[in-house]
């Protein structure tokens, strides 16, 4: 007999509160640790433009990327059960970084990352360019230096005491000359604002010699008479340099390069055109066969003995895509590179599709 009245089971009478209280702790609270597993396929057309135009040709070039996010208890669990995540912790991804701070490191590698890319296209496209000096671009900072607080990792310093500079080398050759304990005021750069500090400098410990107490390097950018522009939003890090080198590159010359094929890789990419080694690969691997690549460039970097000796067992890059690309059971090729002119000379040898 119904009578209209229906039994209701109250949830708390499965699941007592505690436990829903702990499910929600595992499945949705962050932990302070992070996953890296795989990214994105990013289709380079959408992120260079070459004099003012977009690329049309048939196939594309790809960058890959690693994918990260704040991991929760269940996330962690799931990672240690999976061939291509990895639980870090945020030292180990950030090292003493704010999150701020690694995000302007990011993209720091990122423009020079550019940069570079840029300069290789030009140069063997046999195309007139300058570098503008732009500033002493701030890596890290000392613990007893009087700037600490004030100046900021990924910051850009433009001046001293009135002073500008066309290189981080005359930067601190002036500095050096100023006496320890000397009061001077900084003109820096932080998210495009120009700000200034002033501080005591202290003696390093490298030399004696007077210094701020930053680890810096040469902020610069680009000029040619075809103007050349890569976007690559935010995505940050400098293991895109050997794609956007080609992508520049065909762009530069219409040669036609691909041949309608679909190519990813990885890879930085200096002012001699060397290819270096990137962390992530097999994750890199893992997103670019899923995206149906036919062709996937891996650095084939040399392992030397300090590297072996630190960690035994150390594979190059190519040896790791390779291994990754046997795993999953992908028909991509993997294609060992050691510079810009081994891409090259592959894609020379392709056929057309």
């Amino acid at each position: 007999m119904n009578n209209n009245h229906e039994e209701k089971v109250s949830i708390k009478s499965i699941f007592p509160f505690g436990v829903i209280i702990l499910l929600i702790i595992i499945l949705i609270f962050p932990i302070p640790y992070y996953i890296e597993g795989p990214g994105t396929t990013e289709n380079l057309k959408e992120f260079v433009t070459v004099n003012n135009k977009k690329d049309s040709e048939p196939g594309a070039f790809y960058l890959t990327t690693v994918g990260v996010r704040k991991a929760t208890l269940a996330t962690a669990l799931k990672a240690k059960f999976s061939n291509f995540e990895e639980l870090v912790s945020k030292k180990d991804l950030m090292g003493s970084s704010t999150n701020s701070e690694y995000e302007r490191i990011q993209q720091y590698y990122m423009d020079s990352s550019k940069n570079a890319a840029i300069e290789q296209a030009l140069k063997l496209a046999k195309i007139p360019y300058e570098m503008t000096f732009k500033g002493v671009y701030v890596l890290a900072i000392e613990d007893n230096s009087n700037f600490k607080g004030k100046i900021s990792v990924g910051d850009t310093v433009t001046g001293i005491d009135g002073k500008t500079f066309k290189s981080s080398q005359e930067f601190v050759d002036y500095v050096k000359k100023q006496k320890v304990g000397q009061e001077v005021t900084v003109t820096y750069l932080q998210d495009n604002k120009s700000n200034e500090a002033t501080g005591k400098l202290i003696e390093l410990p490298t030399d004696k010699k007077a210094g701020i107490g930053i680890g810096l390097t040469d902020h610069t950018e680009i000029h040619s008479s075809i103007p050349v522009e890569i976007d690559a939003g935010d995505i940050g890090g400098p293991s895109a340099g050997l794609m956007f080198t080609l992508q520049t590159y065909e762009q530069l010359t219409q040669k036609g390069i691909r041949k309608g094929h679909k190519i990813a890789g990885t890879g930085t990419i200096n002012s001699d055109g060397i290819v270096g080694r990137i962390g992530g690969i097999d994750k890199k691997v893992v997103t670019a066969s899923k995206n149906n690549t036919e062709i996937f460039f891996a650095p084939d970097d040399e392992i030397t003995k300090e590297m072996k000796k630190a960690e035994p067992g150390i594979k190059t890059n190519y040896e790791e895509a390779k291994a990754a690309a046997e795993k999953v059971g992908t028909k991509m090729k993997i294609i060992p590179v050691k510079n810009v002119q081994d891409a090259l000379n592959y894609l020379e040898k392709l056929k057309e599709k």
